[in-house]
């Protein structure tokens, strides 16, 4: 095989795989996983079984795929945000946090498919183990902006930085839960996600010098 029919080869995984992601998006989000079976995300998508399975082990491994897609995506967002930050004299840590982590994990992170991938982890040991690993992730980038928060401003954390970025995770997480099992709609849990990330990083950083 020449080296442009394994380029050509490549592109059309990924187009698939991408197309697949996006089908499974719209499915998970009209009937959960747990009612959206391969072949309805086959025929949204295009594709046949074999082109699923050729991708995917199974729903499960999609559905994963597709959270840390979503996440990886919001959090590159905020990444950008935080390297476009200008100097800022005295700083307020709290409202930092807020404008750059907040609304960028706040915002548009399905919280409906999160809280539903954690349940299904709980009743499944290989699922429960991929979640966690994105958890792992998801702190590892969680980390990654704080540093650069950190660096950019010189500012002084009160906790190590992993065990920051694990916290405002776990915040998140549970924040998001709470909110939907209250009724909360994707802009309320937002707006609440926002304000308790605001809380959190008033306890994470020492103030502002006077």
């Amino acid at each position: 095989m020449t080296e442009t029919a394994t380029r050509a080869g490549s592109r059309r995984r990924e187009q698939t795989r991408a197309r697949l992601l996006d089908a499974a998006h719209e499915v998970f989000a009209e009937v959960g996983m747990d009612a959206a079976s391969v072949e309805t995300i086959c025929e949204r998508a295009g594709f046949t079984r074999g082109a699923f399975y050729s991708n995917f082990e199974s729903k499960d491994e999609l559905f994963i795929a597709l959270v840390s897609q979503l996440t990886e995506a919001k959090l590159e967002e905020v990444a950008v945000r935080v390297r476009d930050l200008g100097p800022r004299d005295n700083v307020d840590p709290a409202l930092l946090v807020h404008e750059v982590i907040g609304r960028g994990v706040g915002a548009d992170l399905e919280p409906h498919l999160i809280s539903e991938l954690r349940t299904q982890a709980l009743r499944d040991a290989r699922l429960a183990a991929a979640y966690l690993g994105w958890q792992d992730a998801m702190a590892g980038r969680v980390g990654e902006i704080i540093r650069l928060v950190v660096d950019a401003y010189g500012l002084r954390m009160r906790l190590p930085l992993d065990e920051a970025a694990r916290l405002l995770v776990d915040v998140a997480d549970d924040t998001c839960t709470r909110a939907l099992l209250e009724g909360a709609d994707a802009d309320e849990v937002t707006v609440q996600l926002n304000a308790r990330m605001e809380r959190v990083a008033a306890l994470l950083f020492d103030p502002p010098a006077a």
